[in-house]
């Protein structure tokens, strides 16, 4: 059953990728980066001023601080899409998925700028003076009746599936796998115990709201970010000789791809540029509608101001970590004696495909840093990788869990009993990803990630004279 589920929605998945969200990614993007005179490039500083002097700010108050609002937005962006995601891109598309990545990413902070205006323009109070925000209430404002409604409910159940149930499976089961395979215990057999242990963490930060939330990733979110960096710091200093060898097989295979993967050129482009675009996407989440529930309920003096502090979420996310990833995975795997070195064609899909696959998409990080370590530091690399996926997915698991509970409450009118069943199921999700094939789990996430991403941009494009009017105005003001 598993198996049939997955070859369906693969397929629907395949063409999804590599034509609809290729060219909305790209062409949203593209369009704010034009729209905005390439706003990513003209307030990146004054982002990295406001996150970097806001990390020490509190917020009193229903809402919580510009950094609370960031480091929410960050867990949920950092999580396995920057280690599994990244991996999978590499050894399907080569490692020139990497600069689409890249591209995507630099066009995504334009589109993640409007996002996060837009999601403070239109946000809401309730009676209560709770602040209520996201893509579902800029969908409204940029289409007035049924229309706007249906496009209204149909991004919030598909980001409830995508971020509060299939999401969360996603981060569950790899911190599953990763952890067995680090302690050399069969996955099949011990993942479903460190599911319940998660799920019992899980259900206590749930409990808490979004000032909990924030709180554990205002937290969470530096330490996790710097002991990975470090990490991979150790890696490349002590492969220095390889690292040149890298960025060149970055560049190289981003534009002449099958000299590595086989297949016609025009393929194997489209297999590159479609890997960096969807696992773009899943790491970094500019144009998926996700971040803005987060954005929206910070408490700044204006929307300009938390949208340059979500452009530097995607910097980080994309430009950093997940380069770490990158530049680690390459150099340990496909440069010097590394086992995907030299590798092309039929002995490289051999080599990362299928079950006699010597890597994979799951184990390549592992694999890469315990290589890659000093001799004196071999023995750790899987735990330490167990480690940082464990809180990269821990902290996307709470923060997607407050998106899409920002959905139920909106599709059932703040209703309290829908909300408790929706936790109730979120959690019973994070359970069964624990035990799931790794393989379903993921493309059941990329077909709702996917949905997402379509009322989400038709509504971006529609309102782009705000976001245009706030950069301007910016600039005018400074």
């Amino acid at each position: 059953m598993q198996d049939a589920i997955l070859n369906v929605v693969a397929k629907i998945n395949g063409y999804l990728s590599d034509y609809i969200l290729i060219v909305l990614l790209v062409g949203v993007g593209l369009f704010f980066t034009i729209k905005t005179k390439f706003v990513q490039v003209r307030f990146f500083g004054e982002g990295m001023k406001k996150v970097f002097g806001g990390m020490f700010t509190k917020k009193n108050g229903s809402g919580i601080s510009s950094f609370q609002a960031l480091a929410t937005a960050i867990a949920a962006q950092v999580g396995t899409g920057n280690i599994v995601g990244a991996s999978g891109a590499i050894l399907i598309g080569g490692p020139g998925a990497i600069f689409w990545m890249w591209v995507i990413a630099f066009l995504g902070m334009a589109t993640i700028y409007a996002e996060a205006v837009l999601a403070q323009e239109t946000r809401v109070r309730d009676a209560n003076g709770e602040v209520h925000g996201g893509p579902v209430y800029y969908i409204k404002t940029a289409f007035k009746g049924g229309f706007g409604k249906f496009l209204a409910v149909f991004f919030a159940i598909a980001t409830t599936l995508a971020l509060g149930f299939m999401g969360s499976m996603v981060q569950s089961n790899s911190i599953a796998e990763s952890a067995c395979n680090a302690i050399g215990v069969d996955y099949t057999a011990w993942g479903w115990i460190i599911g319940i242990v998660l799920a019992v963490v899980c259900a206590f930060i749930f409990i808490g709201g979004i000032k909990r939330i924030a709180s554990v990733a205002e937290k969470i979110v530096p330490i996790m970010a710097c002991l990975f960096l470090l990490g991979g710091l150790i890696v490349l200093i002590t492969n220095i000789t390889r690292v040149p060898e890298t960025i060149g097989m970055i560049f190289k295979f981003a534009f002449t791809p099958s000299a590595l993967i086989g297949g016609g050129i025009g393929y194997a482009l489209k297999t590159a540029i479609s890997q960096g675009a969807k696992r773009g996407l899943f790491s970094n989440e500019a144009g998926m509608g996700s971040t803005p529930h987060a954005h929206a309920v910070a408490e700044v003096e204006k929307p300009h101001d938390q949208g340059v502090v979500a452009m530097v979420g995607v910097f980080i996310d994309t430009f950093i970590v997940l380069t770490m990833t990158a530049l680690v995975v390459i150099t340990v795997l496909f440069t010097g004696d590394g086992p995907l070195a030299g590798l092309t064609g039929d002995a490289y899909l051999a080599a990362t495909a299928g079950d006699a696959a010597v890597v994979s998409k799951t184990t390549a990080m592992q694999m890469a840093v315990s290589e890659g370590f000093p001799a004196f530091m071999s023995g750790i690399g899987s735990y330490f990788v167990a480690i940082c996926l464990l809180f990269f997915a821990f902290t996307t698991i709470i923060g997607w869990n407050f998106f899409g509970k920002v959905n139920v409450q909106y599709l059932f009118k703040n209703s309290k009993v829908a909300t408790v069943v929706y936790s109730i199921v979120a959690i019973a999700f994070i359970f069964l990803g624990t035990f799931l094939s790794n393989n379903l789990v993921w493309e059941l996430t990329d077909f709702f990630n996917y949905l997402m991403v379509l009322p989400n941009a038709i509504a971006l494009i529609a309102l782009a004279g705000i976001v245009s009017k706030s950069a301007k105005n910016a600039k005018k003001n400074k």
